[in-house]
């Protein structure tokens, strides 16, 4: 292993690509490759040794970003215990070659929502680094998350809120209403790309009720998108359509991801399930020892035990520990399992012993599917359809999303009630007349204009082929030849198209080839033959 990795890291070169260099290579001496899935690991290895104990305090690092907390009841404290603390690991990083970048680093004061200084109180204390002074920063980012002094989550989601609509700005471009990319890719760029910047942290930090109403508007805006539906489709027929739950599910669905995730890891592998409480039912009764969870060794009188198997209390005066908060979230997928299954027992020589490998992945991957289905359902409990819509929610694209984007707008269009039909009028006509404009005998509805009009039996009998429903339970939202068949035919009946765009209905196949009269002939112009149909 140390020949491999020797081998892996000695002899390398590098050269810079820019226009007029010289495109020479030259050798590398320090360093591991960018982009190679060992390299992090080797660099967590190298710096082992910097992450020290700190009284009352805590030592994080991502590769290269380190970060130091202490806690007390005294800013100066923390101060003078910071400012030792990095003494001792930069005496350390020089013994090993490795040096940190000092006018890069932050300092921020935490304090709880209740701990507000005095107006007339000074400013809390700067720090000193090398003969720098770094005064405290209201809001400070690493990993991703922006924090402030209280922990409040506005900063944060302010910022991911701004990436999402920059991002979304972009994405869009390849799918502008009527062409561009597919309603079902459209679908995988919002869940994939979009929805994760937006609701990055949202595991652990819960957005604000204001903060998550200007987050709606965004994924209102995603959601039209997907399903090039009209501006007066009810929000929740919206979020139905385009199969994307509005945020207010979405969110508490984060939540319980992560809470799974956290007791369903092996305290021996993932930090964070090593600070469960000690009665969790876990497989493993292993606990992190040289870690205790919380950072102060006697909490606020407000901070309680939180047990994973009771109801949390809605009390104002009393919290609890983060990951107690986070583990009790698991009472609802859990249900009346006497453990949690272990996500990744292949990485652990003594699972064997304890159940097989495929009992708890089928285990876990059940408690996934029970937690899709408690998204359905708080889907349906916080955004009601209106009692017209029948069609039932799905996370999954409907398979007629795969059409065109044009062709699948019409179609969602149709099934939201808010198109061109007469039957379903907009905010900007709803004193219009309600009944067909070709046949006028009933309303112009979307079962009315696939299955019941006269003047399209032709194109019905051809490409439908008896085709008798067109509700939530019709084989035609399943059937992939059917979907293809709906859309020939709205194409040639120019089905939900705009009325300024409605051509004059083509005569019937019979009178085309058999016209009611008879030609008129001139020498010159007209053969004597039949008419051919055009």
């Amino acid at each position: 292993m140390v020949s491999w990795i020797g081998s892996f890291l000695s002899q390398r070169t590098c050269r810079l690509l820019f226009q007029g260099s010289p495109k020479t290579f030259s050798p590398v001496q320090v360093g591991t490759p960018q982009g190679s899935p060992i390299s992090p690991l080797l660099f967590v290895i190298y710096v082992a040794s910097l992450h020290i104990q700190i009284p009352r305090g805590l030592s994080l690092s991502y590769v290269d970003d380190f970060a130091w907390s202490a806690a007390s009841t005294s800013y100066r404290t923390n101060i003078r215990t910071l400012q030792r603390a990095f003494g001792r690991i930069r005496a350390r990083a020089s013994a090993r070659d490795v040096g940190f970048s000092v006018p890069k680093t932050e300092l921020i004061h935490w304090r709880t929502p209740l701990q507000r200084d005095p107006p007339e109180s000074p400013a809390p204390p700067p720090i000193w680094l090398d003969g720098q002074v770094f005064p405290p920063l209201p809001c400070v980012r690493w990993l991703g998350y922006w924090f402030m002094p209280n922990l409040a989550s506005l900063a944060h989601f302010s910022k991911r809120l701004g990436l999402a609509q920059g991002a979304f700005a972009t994405v869009k471009r390849l799918s502008p209403p009527g062409s561009g990319l597919s309603p079902h890719l459209a679908h995988r760029l919002a869940i994939s790309l979009l929805l994760p910047t937006l609701l990055y942290g949202a595991d652990l930090m819960v957005p604000s009720r204001g903060m998550l109403t200007k987050m709606d508007v965004y994924w209102r805006q995603v959601q039209r998108w997907v399903s090039n539906c009209f501006r007066s489709t009810p929000i929740p027929i919206l979020a139905a359509e385009s199969c994307m739950p509005p945020l207010s599910a979405i969110v508490p669905h984060k939540r319980r991801m992560a809470a799974l995730r956290l007791v369903c890891a092996a305290p021996t592998v993932n930090p964070a399930a090593g600070h469960l409480c000690p009665t969790f039912p876990s497989l493993l009764k292993y606990r992190a020892p040289d870690s205790y969870r919380g950072l102060c060794t006697r909490l606020p009188p407000n901070v309680r035990p939180l047990s994973w198997k009771t109801n949390r209390p809605h009390s104002k005066v009393r919290s609890h520990l983060p990951v107690d908060e986070l583990a009790n979230l698991a009472r609802s997928i859990l249900g009346t399992l006497s453990f949690a299954p272990l996500a990744r027992a292949d990485l652990l020589p003594e699972a064997p012993s304890l159940l097989p490998h495929d009992t708890m992945t089928n285990a876990y991957r059940a408690l996934n599917g029970r937690t899709r289905l408690l998204l359905l359902e708080e889907w349906r409990r916080l955004a009601p359809p209106p009692p017209y819509y029948t069609f039932p929610f799905s996370l999954t694209p409907h398979p007629f999303m795969g059409l065109g984007k044009f062709m699948a707008g019409h179609i969602h269009q149709m099934r939201a009630q808010k198109s061109y039909l007469a039957a379903h009028p907009s905010w900007s006509r709803v004193d219009e007349p309600r009944h067909c404009p070709r046949c006028g005998e009933e309303e112009e509805t979307f079962s009315h204009a696939i299955l019941r009009y006269q003047s399209t039996s032709y194109h019905r009998e051809r490409l439908l082929q008896g085709l008798s429903d067109v509700g939530p339970d019709s084989p035609l939202w399943s059937d992939k030849r059917l979907l293809l068949a709906l859309a020939d035919f709205i194409r040639a009946t120019s089905t939900n198209y705009p009325p300024n765009m409605f051509p004059s209905l083509p005569p019937s196949p019979a009178s085309m080839v058999f016209p009611s009269s008879p030609p008129s002939i001139s020498k010159g112009l007209f053969s004597s033959s039949p008419p051919r149909p055009v």
